[in-house]
């Protein structure tokens, strides 16, 4: 296993910006775009030539963050589009979804980078979900289910122009501390995973379930050449380019390939390791595991399915 301490200070990148190659004509959503490791990521894969629709609540943010992107890359015969979402809000996740299937024929990359990080205690969202868990999982998941079918059909006709090209991108965190027993703590009656009350055991079980959302979707679209992966996206002491990098690698890197679908990728770019309890969280009971994972996906569907 990699230790905690190289993934907390790990090497330098290998796959950067330098090693993409032009990006014409492949499309990508970046949730969370409109700043930090999201904006860094749009702005390479702009530089180099590709559809990008950036991603986030605000117009004003989003507006801003394309013209700060084009302004500093005014060379890329790139495009940049603004898509309003709240992953907190599910209609309206629907309601972009659409709008991006109107005008799009192609997803080659879709990177789940938006996240919430531990709001005031008892924070729901107009469902009445944890708003962590709703923003982190469950408007990732819609957004997920909605696109699916035109990611599939563009493995089918050659994503990205190579094999392995379609990859969804789910960021997780560093898994080797405060992650709850089991990873996800299901209450008994409800099947719904508990509100845990320290606050960064509770955004860790989020992170875990970005984990078991991208094992459980790699099981599922794999066979249609889609490729479903998890990412630390950066820790602290670097900028947020480095955390754009680790996105990088696993969106484009011609290393990884389909037998490393549902894999687990650390900073800057390395497949990395999982505790015990995790790994044994993503295999069914039938297979000697747990069954977390799986039990979690059944949750996801169950809560969105008026949704897509």
């Amino acid at each position: 296993m990699v230790s905690s301490f190289s993934q907390a200070f790990p090497p330098a990148p290998t796959f950067t910006e330098k090693n993409v190659r032009n990006l014409s004509g492949a499309t990508f959503i970046v949730t969370g775009a409109a700043s930090g490791v999201g904006y860094e990521l749009a702005k390479i894969l702009y530089s180099k030539g590709g559809n990008i629709y950036v991603a986030a609540r605000s117009p004003d943010k989003v507006n801003r963050a394309i013209k700060s992107i084009q302004d500093g890359t005014p060379e890329s015969r790139g495009q940049l589009h603004p898509l309003i979402l709240d992953l907190s809000d599910f209609p309206s996740i629907k309601k972009a979804a659409n709008q991006f299937l109107e005008r799009e024929s192609r997803l080659d990359v879709l990177v789940h980078n938006a996240g919430l990080m531990t709001p005031p205690a008892g924070s729901v969202n107009k469902t009445g979900h944890d708003l962590e868990m709703a923003t982190n999982c469950l408007g990732p998941f819609i957004l997920n289910q909605l696109l699916e079918p035109l990611m599939v059909r563009t493995a089918q006709q050659g994503g990205t122009s190579r094999p392995d090209g379609v990859r969804i991108v789910w960021v997780s965190s560093m898994l080797t501390a405060l992650v709850p027993a089991g990873g996800i703590q299901f209450d008994e009656k409800s099947g719904s995973p508990r509100v845990l009350k320290n606050a960064m055991n509770n955004y860790m079980q989020t992170k875990v379930g970005n984990l078991f959302l991208a094992s459980e979707e790699a099981k599922r679209v794999g066979k249609d050449g889609v490729l479903s992966l998890s990412i630390i996206m950066g820790l602290l002491f670097k900028p947020p380019l480095f955390g754009a990098y680790s996105e990088l690698f696993a969106a484009l890197s011609p290393d990884v390939t389909s037998k490393n679908n549902g894999d687990f990728i650390i900073p800057w770019g390395r497949f990395g390791d999982l505790p015990e309890q995790l790994e044994n969280g993503l295999k069914s009971k039938a297979e000697g595991g747990t069954g977390v994972a799986g039990q979690f996906w059944s949750w996801c569907v169950r809560e969105t399915q008026e949704y897509v």
